[in-house]
């Protein structure tokens, strides 16, 4: 401005020498210009001050952004750290092991971290010799058919790149996963033998858990044989008895503004009554439940088909996409907890990270009430694993209830076989627990922080986005059964989505959800054949898939043949979707229907003796047709009969050899030709 504003006085100065009319006209004009500008400019510099204040405002956001804790290495140097616990969890157990695990290395003179790997630069493995005494421990669950978690997606595909020189990394890895699944610990496999292949030094051999069988035990079992190998690697001992360690400390509230208390959301505070896209498993959308109607006519089990209203929400899914609910836990079974434990529930409370340096500062979001943790966040339902156990045994005032959740919560065999049978197998949750020893009256918010977290349940979308845009249809059955102490035990989500009352105003009507994409595609051409396997709820995503093929056909597409094998009980009881499949058959997009009724006769028939009946159709379609085949529901028994079935065709029409009709299936998965969704 000085600048602009210095040659200004020059005309002035000569208009007052002069006596020519003109030159007076034109200095004042000079004058009445430069102010004019003068004036302009300084509005506008003003008003862009203004607007470049506003782009700083997303700065803030950078609070939650990973990058400046993008390197471990840095982190466990200026925390004294030299275990770090990697974890690759999609329900939350992975992450529990490796809580686990970190907190065991202070018995050993060690200490540990728990870190998500998502969170973190992977690359840094290389540089972790630099720590004394270092070693890195993945716990790596299998997601799917043989896939990493979402949070361990980034590391799987940085292995698979990498080229780096980890010849001074000392690792090892315990692997979770499910032997009914084709895939059996695909993730905890490949990551102990690639850290391997790029020079890591494996200190402890692979652990494979099976959650088929009794995962808490692998986990044991592994980890009693575990810390031994460390304590030989590095030359150290443990340093006495175990001890019970807080994580968090309590801080009660009892003077806090009732709009910075969590309710029940997810993530941001008040996201539930401010619901901003894009929605995810931090950000879950509330739906309207726009339809909830019993599906089968009789029989003891109830069969449910739900709409949940997504307009407005942005939302977008293809069939055979998984919706994610967040299911509330039983108000009664958290009454009662309160009740026995003498707390009153309303009491709102933080629990924080004693460990400052710790990314997550609190085990579920606060503050919030104990009523809240108990319904949403924690899972008050399911047998609490080992560790709880231990925890809870120095609250219990008789000697002999002590000494039992004790030798539970051992590694001894006695303890281990007492374990199965009173918790797993009698399916006692923690309130069972509580009600059958009651000198164990352990303070609420140790129990809290003990109790993991409430997970999402996931469902095989029962419709079409190109039919249905607006909403997503589930199909679902009611969990109910009677446990051998002779309680009764519901599923959590199934009963708490029975009870969801259509258009009704309030959180009766309402879901926290989110989609999930799943690989279950229709194929790309829809002259393609399909051929569909679902008994039960697992012909749910096939609804979407014939509703699909209608609308094709409706856009004058050619669509190849759509056969479909489904099973059930009984026909007058379950037979689920029975009009709308007798309808799609009627117009013709369902071109064949085979349904087997397995308790209508004296001798059981499932989906697989419909195949073998059918063999020479089905071996034309998959050889001639190019076919796909999905196979959808418990993997268990009928996806490994089915694929049984599918051996034997092949084998039988193809002139092939046993192994050899193994390999042609093995290599139609491999080409996407054969997909799988089940569940165990």
């Amino acid at each position: 401005l000085p600048a602009m504003g210095e040659p200004s006085m020059d005309p002035s100065i000569s208009a007052a020498d002069s006596t020519a009319q003109q030159d007076s006209l034109f200095s004042m004009m000079d004058v009445f210009l430069i102010s004019l500008i003068t004036g302009l400019f300084t509005y506008w510099f003003f008003f862009r001050k203004k607007k470049e204040e506003v782009p700083e405002l997303p700065k803030m956001q950078s609070v939650v952004a990973p990058v400046r804790d993008s390197s471990f290495i840095e982190k466990m140097k200026k925390t004294g750290r030299n275990i770090v616990v990697f974890y690759g969890s999609q329900t939350g157990t992975a992450e529990e092991f490796a809580n686990r695990l970190s907190k065991d290395a202070h018995r050993y003179g060690l200490r540990g971290m728990a870190a998500d790997p998502e969170e973190y630069d992977l690359s840094d493995l290389s540089r972790l010799s630099e720590i004394d005494k270092s070693l890195a421990v993945f716990c790596m669950a299998t997601y799917g058919e043989g896939d990493p978690t979402d949070n361990a997606q980034d590391f799987y595909d940085w292995l698979q790149e990498a080229d780096a020189d980890l010849s001074g990394l000392r690792f090892a890895v315990f692997g979770l996963g499910n032997k009914t699944y084709e895939h059996f610990n695909a993730m905890g496999k490949y990551v102990d033998k690639r850290l391997e292949e790029l020079g890591a030094q494996r200190i402890f051999e692979l652990g494979l858990g099976d959650d088929d069988g009794n995962l808490e035990e692998d986990f044991i079992t592994w980890r009693e044989q575990f810390w031994p190998a460390v304590c030989e690697h590095f030359g150290v001992e443990a340093t006495g008895e175990e001890s019970s360690i807080r994580q968090y400390e309590l801080v009660v509230h009892t003077d806090v503004n009732m709009n910075k208390v969590y309710t029940g959301e997810m993530g941001r505070l008040k996201s539930y009554e401010n619901q901003k896209p894009p929605f995810d498993a931090k950000n879950p959308f509330l739906a309207q439940v726009t339809e909830n109607r019993k599906l089968n006519e009789g029989g003891e089990r109830h069969l449910m088909h739900l709409e949940l209203d997504i307009s407005n929400s942005k939302i977008r899914y293809e069939s055979g996409d998984h919706v994610a609910v967040y299911p509330a836990n039983d108000s009664s079974l958290v009454n009662q907890i309160g009740e026995i434990l003498g707390t009153d529930l309303d009491t709102v409370m933080s629990l924080n990270n004693l460990d400052e340096e710790s990314n997550k500062k609190h085990p579920f979001p606060c503050p919030t009430s104990y009523r809240t943790a108990l319904t949403y966040y924690l899972d008050i339902t399911n047998p609490p694993r080992t560790n709880v156990l231990y925890e809870l045994a120095q609250y219990a005032t008789d000697a002999g209830e002590q000494e039992r959740l004790r030798k539970m919560a051992s590694s001894a065999a006695e303890g281990k076989a007492l374990y199965l049978s009173w918790v797993v197998e009698a399916r006692r949750n923690i309130l069972a627990i509580l009600q059958d020893m009651p000198s164990l009256r352990p303070p609420i918010d140790h129990l809290c922080e003990l109790l993991p977290r409430l997970q999402a349940r996931y469902y095989s979308i029962a419709s079409s986005s190109k039919v249905h845009p607006n909403s997503i249809h589930i199909c679902a059955v009611t969990v109910e059964y009677k446990t051998k102490t002779g309680r009764l035990n519901k599923g959590v989500a199934t009963s708490w989505l029975k009870s969801k009352v259509p258009e009704q105003k309030g959180s009766s009507s309402l879901v926290p959800m989110y989609v999930r994409k799943s690989q279950f595609r229709l194929p790309f051409k829809p002259s393609t054949p399909v051929i569909m396997i679902g008994p039960g709820t697992g012909v749910a995503p096939f609804i979407g898939f014939i509703q699909e093929r209608a609308w094709l056909k409706q856009q004058g597409k050619e669509v190849g043949e759509t056969v479909l094998y489904y099973g059930c009980r009984s026909e007058r009881e379950d037979y689920l979707y029975r009009e709308e499949l007798a309808r799609f058959q009627k117009e013709g997009v369902l071109t064949q229907l085979n349904v087997a009724f397995s308790r209508d006769q004296a001798e059981k028939v499932y989906v697989q003796h419909l195949l073998k009946k059918n063999k020479e159709h089905v071996w034309k379609l998959v050889n001639e047709g190019m076919a796909h085949i999905y196979v959808c529901g418990d993997a268990r028994n009928m996806a490994r009969d089915v694929q049984n079935t599918f051996y034997e065709i092949v084998s039988e029409f193809g002139n092939m050899s046993q192994p050899q009709a193994v390999d042609y299936v093995k290599k139609l998965m491999t080409k996407g030709r054969y997909s799988l969704d089940v569940w165990s």
